[in-house]
């Protein structure tokens, strides 16, 4: 039976049809926006994400030589992006542009640049260098020892 041959009080309204529909879509959307990983820098292409067991309980992401220095590498598994500003200095950020919440998708030459609507994040702080974002990325914790950088 059709809902074109059910009684009007037991059809759905073509409001609510239209809506579903619509939410559908959205989500669809949505989803591929924030699952993107187009620089091949997410955990499976060379950061490790195991617990790394250490006594601080921290997640290991990678050893600081796969973090190009002006540069960084993003682990979509963890929702993070460590960067390399300058020689030596380490600092992570949220993954998810403050825009409209899609994943970053690469960092360079000072920058972490979401694909989305091309807004353009500082490596060195996360501030906004170019909108439409207007909010920096959040910082993420991350510890530094010897050669190893773990997800605090």
């Amino acid at each position: 039976m059709t809902s074109a041959s059910l009684p009007p009080e037991t059809a759905p309204a073509r409001r609510t049809v239209m809506a579903a529909a619509g939410a559908a879509g959205l989500a669809a959307a949505l989803t591929a926006c924030g699952s993107a990983d187009t620089t091949g820098t997410g955990a499976g292409a060379g950061g490790s994400s195991q617990d790394s067991g250490s006594p601080a309980g921290g997640t290991a992401l990678a050893k600081t030589s796969d973090i190009p220095e002006g540069g960084g590498k993003i682990f979509k598994d963890h929702g993070v992006v460590v960067t390399q500003p300058t020689a030596g200095t380490y600092k992570a950020f949220s993954s998810k542009c403050t825009h409209q919440g899609c994943a970053v998708g690469s960092v360079a030459n000072g920058e972490i640049v979401c694909p989305c609507h091309n807004s353009h994040f500082s490596a060195e702080d996360g501030s906004v260098k170019k909108g439409p974002a207007t909010r920096a990325l959040p910082p993420a914790k991350i510890t530094v020892s010897g050669d190893r950088i773990e997800l605090a």
